[in-house]
């Protein structure tokens, strides 16, 4: 039994990350096959479909946006579909995008499909609604649209929606940069790279064009997304291609680190060195593999012997297993390639994330949510961290709890800095629309006697999903207390109503209903009105209004004053996993402490 709850927790875990067969894995609520409904028939400039109506919702599942991006499309821009003939049944969502899952890779690279919910059954509905275009998570290398939690029936129907929810290639397919893949008919976006966030570019262009035919209103398009989707979200932001094809966004645990097209290309031992995953260097370990090249060495010669027109070819005929399978194995499938590339064209260059939201004329202002989970990174350290039992390869209980909550609230302090207090402050003073932040601290989980899922996982990573869609699907019943359902089921209405008020209107106010708590647009440090939003049960402390906002410097203080680490080599390790992307200074370093490191 205890076996069971293990590999239970630890498919929840890869469910949230993105790794949608772990969901199938678990048995989860069947998906009741649905009748064509005639009133669904819609006829785009694409052609035909038609689509079924449940529960007063109409839905369109597997439309595609954009041509397969396959064979010589591969690490191409997204190309517009062309037309289909007949009638498309869009009654199922479509395979994934080529991803690792469970150490096998599953999904088609035909898979550029988006899905619709719409609360106008009928074509000619007179009143429409606000479109909410809904991109997923998974590190940009894993994830999939119709992931149980992302469906948006739930969301449209109690709040009047029209959701969205998109593919985009995800990895190497997604985001790869070799020069060899240039010829004399690559656009500047073929060479960018960035084919991920192309296709979520196009998959906008398509929503602007057609969405008024499912009751959408394509002059009210809000961009929301978790983790990986967020910063696709803060992308979109960024792009300059991305201009005018939205009017609102939502960042549920974001940021934006982008790569420089150095880290995304050269080798690791170039001047200006590439990252372990560069395009050259997951070259070098085809030819190794293909038996072309000996070693390193020889692969770097070949490399710069090799027509790119050869390269390409030898590339584009990967299946995608074969070039997933360079990569080596990751945290639920997500593999750490270097993406969202700084190339000038799609992203912009040579700018950190503030520099570049510290300036309209660098961006698209618009009224903006950004916001974390108050313990992000205990989604993933729950299964790395050295201060948690393990049997079987599964968390069963506490070496030392104190020191497990100390790493993760220093870390996910970090996360919120990166993503919501820096971003907000930079943006609020560079725009006049509104900037909203919350937090989300929802950790009322189920005690399994022989762990805490309260001390496990808090209010972790991607755990504010259900909440916002009101999905609370069979696998994640498991944490779920049902003497907690009430609660939560009250919580996801006021959440999902701030979202779609916030998609409504451009504020949250008091969500759908009017009658949650005020959501006053983000303060400045110094005043003294209360900037952030947070997200509890009743039982705990509730939804409500505070004042908390932490710099880089007010988390280097807290850092250098705490005396809890157990060894001064566990102080070391903890400075520099925290400070080495930002902060970190050598002499403070070797000072560290009683001993210095």
């Amino acid at each position: 039994m205890k076996f069971i709850i293990y590999g239970a927790i630890f498919f929840i875990v890869v469910l949230l990350v993105g790794a949608t067969s772990a969901y199938i894995y678990l048995a989860p609520e069947a998906a009741t096959s649905q009748p064509a409904d005639d009133r669904t028939k819609r006829l785009l400039p694409s052609g035909e479909l038609i689509g079924f109506v449940q529960d007063d919702v109409a839905s369109w599942l597997g439309i595609p946006f954009a041509e397969a991006p396959v064979d010589q499309l591969r690490w191409r821009a997204p190309k517009a579909i062309n037309p289909w003939p007949g009638q498309l049944q869009s009654l199922s969502f479509k395979p994934s995008c080529p991803q690792i899952s469970q150490g096998q890779v599953t999904g088609d690279e035909n898979c550029l499909f988006l899905n619709i919910w719409s609360p106008n059954i009928v074509a000619d509905a007179p009143q429409k609604s606000p479109v909410m275009f809904w991109i997923h998570g998974g590190g940009n290398s894993v994830g999939d649209a119709s992931t149980p939690i992302y469906h948006g029936d739930n969301l449209s129907r109690e709040h009047n929606v029209v959701v969205v929810s998109i593919q985009y290639r995800l990895g190497p397919l997604g985001w790869f940069r070799h020069p060899a893949l240039t010829d004399a008919s690559s656009t500047l976006a073929d060479q960018s790279g960035n084919f991920g966030t192309l296709d979520i570019i196009e998959a906008l262009k398509w929503v602007n064009n057609n969405i008024s035919q499912f009751g959408g209103d394509p002059t009210n398009i809000t961009i929301f997304g978790e983790s990986a989707g967020a910063f696709n979200v803060l992308t979109m932001l960024a792009s300059p291609l991305a201009k005018g094809l939205f009017t609102k966004a939502i960042s549920q645990s974001g940021g934006l680190n982008l790569s420089t097209v150095a880290e995304a290309e050269n080798y690791v031992d170039a001047p200006d060195p590439g990252n372990p995953l560069s395009a050259r260097e997951i070259v070098n370990r085809l030819l190794i593999e293909k038996k072309l090249a000996s070693d390193r060495a020889a692969a770097v010669n070949l490399q710069s012997e090799m027509q790119p027109e050869a390269l390409a070819n030898l590339l584009r005929k990967l299946d995608p297993a074969e070039l997933l399978g360079l990569y080596g194995g990751a945290f639920a499938g997500m593999l750490g390639n270097p993406d969202l590339i700084a190339d000038g064209h799609v992203l912009p260059k040579g700018m950190s994330s503030t520099k570049i939201f510290s300036d309209r004329n660098n961006y698209h202002a618009v009224p903006i949510i950004l916001g974390t989970n108050r313990d992000e990174t205990k989604l993933f350290t729950a299964f790395g961290s050295r201060h948690v039992e393990k049997t079987l390869g599964f968390p069963s209980g506490f070496k030392n709890l104190e020191a497990y909550n100390r790493d993760n609230k220093y870390a996910t302090l970090a996360w919120k800095i990166r993503a919501v207090d820096e971003l907000a402050a930079a943006m609020s003073a560079a725009q006049s629309e509104p900037v909203y932040a919350y937090r989300f601290d929802v950790d009322d989980w189920r005690s399994l006697g022989f762990v805490e899922l309260k001390d496990l996982f808090g209010a972790a990573h991607a755990l504010e999903i259900p909440f916002v869609f009101n999905k609370f699907i069979k696998p994640m019943r498991l944490i779920f207390p049902d003497a907690m359902q009430p609660q939560f089921q009250s919580l996801a209405t006021q959440m999902g109503g701030y979202w779609a008020q916030f998609a409504h209107t451009g504020e949250p106010s008091t969500g759908s209903s009017g009658e949650s708590p005020l959501w006053s647009a983000w303060q400045a440090e110094e005043s003294a009105a209360p900037g952030m939003m947070v997200f509890d049960t009743q039982s705990d402390r509730g939804v409500r209004m505070v004042s908390e906002q932490m710099t880089r410097a007010d988390l280097k203080q807290a850092f250098l004053s705490d005396n809890t680490f157990e060894t001064q080599t566990e102080y070391c390790s903890a400075y520099k996993n925290l400070f080495s992307g930002s902060g970190f200074d050598s002499t403070e370093y070797q000072n560290l402490g009683k001993q210095g490191c």
